[in-house]
């Protein structure tokens, strides 16, 4: 199985770094507030 190391900038300026084994779906999550709670009300 393949995994995905990502980073994603908030909108706050800082970064996340995050995997996963499916990433268009990871990011789909991110994009609508289901992602990481780091990342939920960032921006």
């Amino acid at each position: 199985m393949h995994y995905y190391v990502y980073l994603l900038k908030c909108g706050d300026g800082t970064l996340y770094t995050g995997w996963t084994n499916d990433i268009d779906a990871r990011l789909t999550a991110h994009r609508e507030g289901r992602g990481a709670k780091y990342t939920r009300g960032r921006g």
